[in-house]
């Protein structure tokens, strides 16, 4: 009889969680309801999954040995406009669910409005509230609703039984029941959920709670009763009963979890489509390997019969189509995730490793008993994406295509702000709480409320957003299983996530975008158009033995290169001295904080160095040492859980998967992950292995826990690494130009162009007549584009470039501010004062002085047309106007954020401690003062949970040094943001890297940016 139900997926409104409507319909005895979220459809496979993982299975229990419950659903959309409830639309069939997600998602789209009334949709039934519409107005497939409050209104349709099929009895289901608390002897009842409720649409209003609208609100008896009595309250009405059990039985839907409802043929029949695949891999196969049929025979045979049965071949087409679109134009692209596992792949050139070389496991990617669907990681230069969106939606047709959503969840943090709101707390009192929350904890009422009710709604979901590249491609129409949004992006998002997207049988493409592949593209247009050298970033055989690259790896002087460049990344490579390709795909997967944390990182590198040095390790077990030889039997890869899970432990292929999925954070099936867990345990007990061992191992497996890598992943990133360390190695000043333009390196601008002056490079402010939008070179000069400079309009920027190119240098202000229209006085100011102007020879001051009286003149409006003569006006006497040799660099900070000459400096004293970064290995062990200035801070947390951080800084020579803050210093001694700091503390060193452990730490001041002597002979002037 619930024809309207609702969960925290209506968002902003519902408070249920998908579990909690499930145990409502169980403990009222409902088999049948309808899910009607408002406006989308996000919940409905999550519904349909919990449904059938509590069906019996063959001994009566579910398949996790839990008492069974029958539940079917049918699904609709609640539409409502500006809270009002226009209509529920219930799908009769699945045709009628498509025909309600093409309604939605034109809406969503702009092309139709919302309207009190609802289109003609044959196979739905429409329902509308008692009131909103006249019995006699209704089509054959429409309805009105009558609520209990509305039994008396409804008495005056009773009796005309023309219509008396026509009404349903309506109890809507958005909360969970009150509590009853029982004090003593008083009992009191605790409406904890509706509560919840107000606060979401307080803050979905943006109003304060006490304002909230009762219209806004849902009743608060929006709960689940047992169905006798619910029709209790309806027992003078049994046509208002039979109507609702008619409409009831009526609505069903036909899907199949897991079904396969991808994209099917590529070409006009499977066959044509097994064909092709085979004959382009064949092509691609001779290139790499030549005539060699081995290869082909062990390994390429098998994956071809494996992605034919488990009907995989349009998934690769369809990626191979992708990436020969991306040649044709042009476009750099990288191929990873567990595809590269995939030899196939590598020959057809979707991803850049060598399965074979590197021996990847297979069976990670695609095994028989693999139900779940594979995944290729195709990353594009982040300038080139959205022509590969548009390539994909127009090649397989807008109908079948969108995006994947994901369904952003309110955190802590996120909904304590939310709740400071709608309780009227200043925005100063909501950060204090925010960033104190113990010392809030228990202020007053309003903090124990926000506290409490935080708790409550963590984990509830907030609305839809984009998963970060997710593509769905179907066979049928896509409105045949959702609805879809139109984000800003302005390309179609589903309104469900990825993981119901995967239990449904729908998989996704991953077309990704990175700024990585940006800087190495621009990197080669720069090195051409500077030293007229075509550069060939794909000769990665070459690479891998060039002695430059191996020096940049080995002495932690990777800055700007991709994946490589982190403080911890450097440390780590620096500790291995990694100057080769092997090692470098090993660390890149060890650095994952699951790894790291765990102690395999210590393992692996201890082990590494005792087998460089002709040494032996004791391991956990000689089988795990057999599985992992290569990386000296320390678990490393996602695939290693597999190959544990299956080899060490004996666990079939779909159980070790299960392990792998529920370790990388993807899965949600904690009853299914408990019993091969449970399975894990007990295999290996079988196998008489110690329990040290067993836990041991078990316990490496689970310290991957969302932070593991294949290894395939890992070895495309190392490609790619390789390519930005050979333009890094050659080209350093170019190199430094393309990962600045390209505002996508771990550190700030600041850094990179102080690493480009570290190379040689002269860095020189924006100038009207050398710099671009962007950071241009010429020779060994760098000129900052004009895109660093803040406050500088963007339309500006782009006409200060594109005029200079149609009619030359500028020669003067005056010429300047005449063929750039409609330029105001403050953004001429920032151009001088960064001084763009400097070609002038004349000196800030007197160039501000010209402007204003220029701008003034014209009443700061240019005229749009050209001027007949280009005269410059006569140029006045000033009085001398002074200037510090400072103040350049205080400008610049101002205005680009930090200076361009040496920041040291800015210093007032001169006394730069006793030491330089260069010394620390000569100082083991002693205590050093050195002075230091921030290029970045990383905090963190002891295992214990103590919070402590990191430190990269530079010294007076520019050179980088690292610190190691533990939660005593760090608590004692906070970094108090950017800048210089004095800082003293012990010299250590692991494994050859050398760090401060840091005891104190003092943040120094700079200069005065006007100095003394120069206010007194200002103020000696101005009298």
């Amino acid at each position: 009889m619930y024809l309207n139900c609702h969960t925290a997926y209506s968002f902003k409104y519902g408070t249920l969680q998908i579990e909690d409507l499930f145990s409502e319909a169980k403990r009222c005895g409902v088999h049948k309801l309808i899910l009607t979220e408002i406006n989308n459809t996000a919940s409905y496979i999550e519904m349909l999954r919990c449904c059938e993982k509590n069906m019996p299975s063959k001994n009566g229990l579910t398949k996790y040995g839990q008492e069974p419950y029958s539940l079917e659903i049918g699904i609709g959309v609640e539409f409502r406009k500006e809270d009002e409830l226009l209509y529920i639309a219930l799908a009769r069939n699945n045709n009628g669910f498509e025909q309600i997600n093409r309604h939605l998602s034109r809406y969503n789209r702009g092309e139709v409005n919302l309207l009190s009334r609802a289109p003609e949709l044959s196979d739905t039934f429409i329902l509308y509230p008692l009131g909103k519409i006249e019995p006699d107005l209704l089509r054959k497939h429409e309805f009105i609703t009558v609520r209990k409050s509305q039994l008396n209104a409804y008495k005056l349709h009773a009796d005309r039984k023309e219509f008396a099929h026509k009404f349903v009895l309506h109890h809507p289901v958005t909360l969970r029941p009150p509590i009853t608390e029982q004090n003593g002897k008083t009992k009191k009842v605790n409406y904890r959920d509706h509560n919840i409720h107000r606060l979401l649409r307080a803050i979905s209003c943006n109003t304060l709670l006490s304002k909230l609208n009762e219209h806004a609100q849902a009743d608060r008896g929006e709960y689940m009763l047992p169905e006798a009595e619910l029709l209790k309250n309806f027992e003078q009405f049994p046509d208002l009963i039979a109507n609702t059990q008619r409409l009831l039985n009526k609505c069903s839907l036909d899907f199949n979890l897991g079904e396969d409802k991808n994209k099917k043929v590529i070409k006009d029949k499977k066959e044509n489509d097994i064909a092709y695949l085979r004959e382009e891999t064949k092509k691609g196969y001779q290139r790499i390997y030549g005539n060699d049929q081995r290869i082909w025979q062990e390994r390429i045979e098998k994956e071809l019969s494996i992605i034919e049965r488990k009907n995989f071949t349009a998934y690769y087409l369809i990626s191979y189509d992708l990436i020969n679109f991306a040649k044709r134009e042009g476009y750099d692209f990288v191929g990873r995730g567990s595809g590269a596992n995939s030899t196939v792949a590598y020959c057809l050139g979707i991803t850049n490793v060598d399965p074979i070389e590197l021996d990847l496991y297979f069976e990670r990617f695609l095994n028989e008993e693999r139900s779940s669907p594979p995944d290729f990681d195709i990353d594009f230069s982040w300038d080139n994406r959205d022509a590969i969106y548009q390539y994909i939606f127009s090649t397989y047709g807008e109908e079948h295509v969108c995006l994947l959503g994901t369904h952003t969840t309110y955190q802590r943090k996120s909904i304590i702000r939310e709740l400071g709101k709608v309780f009227g707390l200043p925005k100063e009192e909501i950060d204090e709480i925010v960033e104190f929350p113990d010392a809030n904890r228990k202020r007053d009422h309003i903090r124990e409320l926000i506290f409490r009710y935080a708790e409550y709604m963590k984990d509830l979901p907030a609305n839809i957003s984009i998963h970060a590249g997710g593509v769905l491609i179907t066979e049928k129409p896509i409105y045949a299983y959702t609805a879809t949004e139109l984000p800003p992006k302005g390309l179609p998002v589903s309104h469900f996530e990825m993981h119901s997207a995967e239990d449904f049988g729908i998989y996704k493409f991953d077309i990704l975008s990175q700024r990585g592949l940006g800087h190495i593209k621009e990197t080669a247009k720069h090195v051409k158009k500077n030293q007229g050298i075509d550069v060939d970033v794909h000769q990665f055989r070459k690479f891998k033995d060039d002695e430059k690259i191996k020096d940049l790896l080995r002495n932690s002087k990777a800055m700007g290169c991709f994946y490589v460049e982190s403080p911890a990344m450097r440390m780590l490579l620096g500790k291995l001295q990694c100057e080769d390709y092997l090692t470098l795909v090993a660390a890149s997967s060890i650095i994952r904080p699951g790894v790291a944390s765990s102690g395999m990182m210590k393992a692996y590198i201890e082990r590494y160095h005792t087998v460089k040095n002709g040494g032996t390790y004791e391991a956990i077990h000689p089988k795990m040492d057999e599985l992992m030889r290569e990386t000296y039997g320390v678990m490393v890869y996602q695939e290693d859980v597999i190959k544990v899970a299956h080899h060490f432990a004996g666990l079939t292929l779909t159980e070790a998967d299960v392990l792998r999925r529920g370790m990388s954070g993807k899965y949600r099936s904690r009853e299914e992950f408990q019993r091969v867990r449970d399975q894990f345990f007990s295999n290996c007990k079988k196998r008489g292995y110690e329990q040290k061992v067993t836990d041991r191992v078990w316990f490496e497996i689970e310290s991957f826990s969302g932070y593991s890598f294949a290894k395939g992943h890992s070895a495309s990133y190392a490609v790619e690494s390789y390519q930005s360390l050979y333009l890094k190695a050659h080209y350093p000043l170019e190199f430094m130009v393309g990962v600045i333009n390209n505002f996508g390196g771990f550190y700030s601008t600041e850094f990179y162009f102080h690493e480009a002056r570290m190379n040689g490079a002269i860095i020189q402010a924006p100038c009207l007549n050398n710099s671009d939008y962007l950071t241009s070179i010429q020779g060994k000069t760098i000129f900052m584009g004009f895109i660093h400079i803040k406050s500088l309009e963007q339309k500006i920027a782009k006409a200060i470039e594109a005029n200079r190119q149609l009619h030359g240098v500028y020669t003067s202000l005056d010429n300047f501010l005449q063929r750039i229209p409609g330029i105001g006085l403050e953004q001429v100011r920032i151009l001088i004062r960064i001084g763009a102007f400097r070609f002038t020879g004349k000196n800030k001051q007197r160039l501000l002085w010209e402007a204003m009286l220029y701008l003034s003149n014209s009443k700061s409006k240019l005229p749009s047309t050209e001027v007949l003569f280009d005269t410059e006006p006569k140029d006045f006497p000033l009085p001398p106007l002074l200037r510090s040799d400072h103040e350049d660099a205080f400008d610049e900070i101002e205005l680009l954020g930090f200076p361009l000459c040496d920041p040291f400096d800015l210093l007032p004293n001169k006394n730069l401690g006793n030491t330089l970064a260069k010394e620390l290995a000569n100082k083991l062990n002693k205590v050093v003062s050195i002075i230091g200035y921030v290029v970045t801070t990383k905090p963190t947390s002891t295992t214990k949970g103590d919070a402590m951080s990191f430190g990269t800084f530079y010294d007076a020579e520019g050179n980088v040094f690292d610190t190691v803050h533990f939660p005593n210093v760090h608590k004692a001694y906070p970094m108090r943001g950017r800048g210089f700091y004095l800082i003293k503390g012990k010299v250590t060193v692991d494994f050859g890297v050398y760090m401060i452990e840091v005891q104190q730490l003092e943040k120094l001041s700079m200069i005065h940016k006007r100095p003394e002597k120069v206010y007194q002979e200002v103020e000696s002037i101005s009298h």
